[in-house]
């Protein structure tokens, strides 16, 4: 994590205070914090970052990308850094085997250490410009909006205050949010009435386990390759303690040999924590100048790689509406879609965690619905309805509109032909503007008037390719991240004048045409 001298701080006056002007402030530099600034400084948004820690962490305690944010990542050109992770075509639904294998482009499950994703999107946001800032504390009860600012201060790396002021402050700061207690948001939900330990050890050989249900409780051990294993426990009944910290190895080596009698005490920790069942979310994802992302808006137990996938789509979908605000062209009511589609979202995935912890934690008296889960499981629309649920890519956004069936949904994967060359649908959102795909020899001449925001691309299937659910449509439009907001059949952009609707829609989304 790289601390960067910006040439919009001055000290103000004679006084010590440093003030940072900025256009957005990031509270948080971990991958969600990381994918905004990045999102945001791709469209020449002035951003600072600033983070408590004073340099990366070492923990990697998520390690699973699911597909939705594959193909995120993707649009954005930037798996070719993350190098060749393995692929894991299966699961699981509250600890019981789930094929995630579902039509796109990146299917099942990938694991990436969350240290590589953080790197990956640290060095991206940098090359955009990110001002990042490690070291700075935001002090509390010190957060203010004031008509067109909102300002705040941290401490910083030499123990001086530093005043930060912009247009608008994103939390980013995790399930214990400073900016969360600042507001005083309304974070409603279930305290933790179970726990995890978790810690990866150096040095042990015991067997590897995948939701091993004990008669004392639950084991997983999974080895890595690099020889580390990562093994994390449950006593069935055991009370959720009170933490300042996490917890220390030997109370994990305990728990671990009274549930499955084996001694990991000689191995080396490389790092403990624990996670628990609280399940909390913001009533609202906006407070004013100031947003919330990731686990800053909503506490859930980490189950099966979801909340930090969670956390990226909230960033992703934020980051271009808050850019064209800030550029002046969104039209009023753009960023309150923000919370109307990630919150719907987000309370879809703390319902499915909940009862994914019941499942996964609970200990007898679960064991009948398990039964009748593992009988529905293998039928195939119960398989497809948790794996989409799981991967990201049942997502359909009710904001969008209706028509045609595509819209609400993520723009198809297919292979295309542009002029002499071939993409994909994902690579054409690389730019990070808005898509409209002309499929039938051309594209809605209205496009033109949204060209500064929108790319314009006349494209057909690559001969010999599937176009899935692309077959037989005409042109569509794609917001900057990925969904679809308008589409319609052969013919369509046939029509010079432009179609009935598309105009409205491109206003809506990209604000008043030049």
């Amino acid at each position: 994590m790289a601390a960067q001298d910006s040439d919009r701080t001055h000290r103000a006056g004679t006084g010590r205070t440093d003030v940072m002007e900025t256009q957005v402030i990031i509270v948080g530099a971990g991958p969600v914090g990381l994918l905004l600034a990045a999102e945001l400084c791709l469209r020449g948004v002035r951003v600072s970052v600033v983070e408590q820690r004073h340099r990366p962490t070492t923990e990697s305690r998520a390690s699973t990308l699911h597909a939705r944010t594959m193909e995120i990542l993707d649009s954005r050109g930037l798996l070719t850094d993350l190098g060749s992770p393995p692929n894991e075509p299966r699961g699981h639904f509250g600890g019981m085997l789930l094929d995630l294998m579902l039509p796109g482009a990146y299917p099942g499950q990938w694991k990436v250490p969350q240290t590589k994703t953080e790197s990956v999107l640290e060095e991206w946001a940098l090359s955009l410009g990110a001002d990042i800032r490690c070291g700075h504390r935001l002090q509390l009860l010190d957060l203010t909006q004031d008509g067109e600012v909102v300002e705040a201060e941290a401490v910083g790396r030499d123990g001086r205050p530093v005043r930060l002021r912009g247009s608008y402050l994103v939390a980013c700061d995790g399930q214990d949010s400073t900016v969360r207690r600042l507001t005083g948001a309304d974070f409603p939900g279930q305290e933790a009435s179970r726990e995890l330990l978790r810690a990866d050890v150096d040095g042990i050989d015991i067997p590897d386990r995948r939701f091993e249900r004990l008669p004392g409780g639950l084991a997983i051990a999974a080895r890595r390759r690099d020889g580390v294993t990562r093994v994390m426990v449950h006593e069935f009944g055991a009370a959720v303690r009170e933490r300042t910290g996490p917890p220390q190895f030997e109370e994990m080596t305990a728990a671990w040999q009274r549930v499955t009698g084996e001694d990991i005490s000689g191995g080396k920790p490389l790092w403990v924590n624990h996670f628990d069942d609280a399940n909390r979310q913001l009533t609202h994802y906006r407070h004013g100048r100031v947003l919330y992302a990731g686990d800053a808006a909503h506490r859930q137990m980490p189950i099966g790689g979801q909340a930090l996938n969670l956390g990226l789509q909230d960033a992703f979908n934020l980051g271009w509406k808050l850019a064209a605000v800030i550029a002046g062209h969104a039209l009023d009511g753009l960023l309150d879609t923000y919370h109307d589609e990630r919150h719907a979202v987000g309370s879809a995935v703390l319902s499915n965690i909940r009862a994914q912890a019941a499942l996964l934690l609970g200990s007898r008296e679960v064991e009948p619905l398990r039964a009748v889960l593992a009988e529905l499981i293998p039928h195939e629309q119960v398989r497809t309805r948790l794996a989409g649920m799981i991967s990201g890519l049942d997502i359909r956004y009710d904001t969008c509109g209706s028509g045609h069936p595509l819209v609400g949904l993520r723009l198809p994967h297919a292979r295309l032909r542009v002029g002499s060359s071939t993409c994909t649908t994902l690579e054409l959102l690389r730019s990070g503007r808005g898509l409209l795909l002309g499929l039938d020899g051309r594209v809605p001449a209205v496009g033109k008037r949204w060209a500064d925001r929108v790319d314009l691309v006349v494209a057909r299937p690559e001969p010999g390719s599937d176009p899935g659910e692309l077959d037989g449509v005409g042109a569509v439009a794609a917001r900057p991240d990925g969904y679809v907001v308008w589409a319609a059949g052969p013919g369509t952009s046939a029509d010079p004048g432009g179609v009935a609707g598309l105009p409205a829609v491109l206003e809506r989304w990209f604000g008043t045409s030049r």
